[in-house]
């Protein structure tokens, strides 16, 4: 088959080709990964409002009380 002689551009066929060629040089925007679950013993810092009296009853016992305010959660979230 002999080739065909190229024929001259037209603007619509520039156009048409620079939009093929944008819609290949873009990228879809990537979807996030799902969060995954922190591993065991991991905690992340919060700021929880707790009243005042629920408070001083944990921190009666002295050290150690942000981890009995955590195992209280714990057991109310039925963990």
């Amino acid at each position: 088959m002999a080739d065909q002689p190229r024929r001259p551009r037209t603007l619509n066929d520039a156009r048409s080709e620079a939009e093929a060629a944008f819609k290949r040089a873009t990228t879809k925007v990537a979807v996030a990964p799902p969060k995954t679950n922190a591993a065991p013993g991991v905690k992340e810092q919060v700021t929880l409002r707790i009243d005042q009296d629920v408070l001083e009853w944990f921190q009666e016992g002295g050290p150690g009380w942000q981890d009995r305010i955590n195992e209280a959660l714990r057991r109310a979230a039925g963990k």
